[in-house]
């Protein structure tokens, strides 16, 4: 099975030249107000590999801190959204996760967010680096902010194990849809420790062609049989592995639409997915959201945000 080929709608610019470029930034931050539009143009036109050396030349040029003086020209989603262009991005997951189960309250819709959506190899470097990064053990804080089935499939997803041979077994895949019927719809209750070992270890392409056996086995679709099977915090996790395994852009795309729909807009969702899926898949992303909504990404942000803020997420997005 070919994994479809994704692409980022940010590329790193041809021509880099650090120092210019943070001659701009500096300029656009001196003296009384900002020049937002300036800081805009640059940020959304570098990769992040380009930010972060931008970064480096700024205080080798000035002896300052450019994000210290970005926080202190601008304020709320503004400056959020900067800050996270300016992160590596495996920090920005790392900062993300900790953050989420940081203080009272634990914000469950982000570690699935992350953690069951990344490669083996992201995963890895996540873990390490919020060692490094924070000195603490990641699967301890989840065992200390979590429990019971939700946990064992995040300190699954931990491991950054999953099987990553491409190609299916379709045998295989006949075989864990008949564990998968048995050990939900074909029994009463539920044996969650079967659905955790089966998709927190195949493959996506082989967990797709799983899913798409399940149906016929079971007459149902797996998503379905999950949220018969299984509730809350687990219940969206589980889904989330099966809705990547099937259309990772698919699984952004409706996360972006929800943080967005109705009254408010939760904004560091918009952000952190915006940021992290940019030199990724977002081309892919704003063409499965224009399937699935009959809008596109761009004209959903302009409608729900404002003034730089609106400005910078567009020139991220692209039309």
């Amino acid at each position: 099975a070919m994994t479809q080929s994704t692409q980022g709608t940010i590329r790193a610019a041809p021509n880099f030249d650090a120092g210019r470029d943070a001659e701009i930034l500096r300029k656009a931050m001196k003296g009384f107000g900002t020049d937002e539009q300036a800081i805009i143009n640059v940020v959304s036109n570098r990769s992040s590999d380009q930010r972060l050396k931008i970064k480096a030349a700024f205080k080798t040029m000035y002896g300052k801190d450019l994000i210290k003086d970005l926080k202190s020209e601008l304020s709320g989603n503004m400056e959020e959204l900067i800050l996270a262009l300016f992160m590596p991005p495996t920090y920005y997951d790392a900062w993300s996760l900790r953050h989420a189960m940081k203080g009272a309250g634990t914000q469950e819709r982000v570690l699935i967010e992350i953690l069951c959506t990344r490669t083996n190899q992201e995963i890895r470097d996540i873990v390490r680096t919020y060692k490094t990064e924070f000195g603490r053990d990641i699967e301890q804080d989840i065992r200390a902010d979590t429990s019971g089935h939700f946990e064992r499939l995040l300190i699954s997803m931990c491991q950054g194990n999953r099987d990553e041979n491409q190609s299916v077994n379709y045998q295989k895949a006949q075989e864990d849809a008949q564990r998968l019927y048995q050990a939900g719809e074909g029994k009463l209750g539920t044996d969650e420790s079967c659905f955790n070992m089966i998709l927190a270890t195949r493959s996506f392409p082989q967990l797709k062609a799983t899913v798409e056996t399940y149906s016929k086995v079971a007459n149902r679709d797996l998503l379905s049989s999950i949220g018969r099977e299984f509730s809350g915090n687990v219940e969206n996790g589980l889904k989330a592995i099966v809705q990547c395994a099937l259309n990772r852009p698919a699984f952004f795309a409706e996360r972006l639409y929800y943080s967005m729909k109705g009254a408010g807009t939760d904004d560091s969702t918009l952000v952190r997915i915006i940021v992290t899926r940019s030199e990724i898949d977002l081309v892919q992303i704003k063409q499965m959201f224009t399937q699935m909504y009959q809008k596109t990404l761009a004209t959903m942000i302009s409608s729900d945000t404002s003034g730089d803020y609106r400005k910078l997420l567009l020139a991220i997005v692209g039309q």
